[in-house]
Formats: structure tokens, C-alpha cells, sequence
């Protein structure tokens, strides 16, 4: 997996149609995997989504493509990665920060991106150690939080 020092990412801008595209192509395992994902962390630690607790499965889940707010890009070894900032429209001041990544199709060198397969990477979530040791934890982020390489 490439890291963040191998990867030279642009600054975060309103996504441009490629980027689009390739979120519309791993939109529904997005929505998937965050419904996953909050039922796995509501069982051991709901601080996770908290913020948006009021929110129905539905409701959480309820963006497309038209929510991809901010892009940054980079590319790796083995293709191009993709952060994303996607904003939850059942409720003010949400968002997912999600990656994702192209890879090239079989029999082409994926230099473009009709020659791009897609695939989710994975959704942001985030455990600070503050300093009295006490935990903080958070998948939903604000309009505010800064678009950032993230592994998990």
C-alpha cells in the first residue's frame, strides 16, 4: 500500500468530472460499507457516529454523487488514489471522508480514465489520544475539517 510519503496529492479542490465518475462507480459500495461499518462500531463504540445518531441507515447513506464536495488525487505505483469529502445531506455540517483508487483495466496501461477500474479503499474514521488519555473517536467529520491522507 503506498504512503503518504510516496504519494504527492493535490490541494483539496471541487472535483472536476473524472473524479465524479469514478465516485458515481464505488458510490454504492460506499453506502454499503458505512452502513457496515457504523452498525460494527455502534456496537463497541458508538462515539463513532455519534453526530449523526438521530440519522436512520437511509437517512446516512442518502448522498450521491452531487455531495462529492473536495478531491484531492495522487498517484501510486499502482494507480491513482482518490480522497474524497462527501457531505451527508440529511443533516447540516456532515460529512464522510472516503479513499478510493483506479487501477488499470486488464490489457491497458490505465492512463486514462476510461481505462480505470475503481474500487473503495476505505472510510475515514479517527481515534485522537488526548492528553489526559482519554479517547476521542469520529467517522463523521465537519465542513471545517481539513481533507487529509488517511489509512483507515
Amino acid at each position: 500500500m503506498a504512503t503518504e510519503e510516496q504519494v504527492e496529492l493535490t490541494e483539496a479542490h471541487a472535483p472536476l468530472q473524472n473524479s465524479i465518475d469514478a465516485f458515481n462507480s464505488v458510490l454504492e459500495s460506499v453506502k454499503h460499507e458505512l452502513v457496515k461499518l457504523r452498525h460494527d462500531h455502534d456496537k463497541h463504540e458508538p462515539e463513532y457516529f455519534a453526530a449523526v445518531k438521530g440519522l436512520s441507515n437511509d437517512e446516512l447513506a442518502s448522498f450521491d454523487a452531487s455531495n462529492l464536495e473536495l478531491v484531492r488525487a495522487g498517484t501510486s505505483a499502482y494507480g491513482l488514489i482518490i480522497f474524497g469529502k462527501v457531505k451527508i445531506p440529511a443533516q447540516d455540517n456532515s460529512y464522510i471522508h472516503v479513499r478510493f483508487f483506479g487501477s488499470a483495466k486488464e490489457g491497458t496501461d490505465g492512463s486514462s480514465a476510461d481505462e480505470r477500474e475503481y474500487t473503495l479503499h476505505s472510510i475515514h474514521t479517527e481515534e485522537v489520544i488526548k492528553s489526559d488519555g482519554d479517547h476521542k473517536y469520529r467517522a463523521i467529520f465537519g465542513k471545517d475539517d481539513e481533507l487529509e491522507w488517511f489509512d483507515t
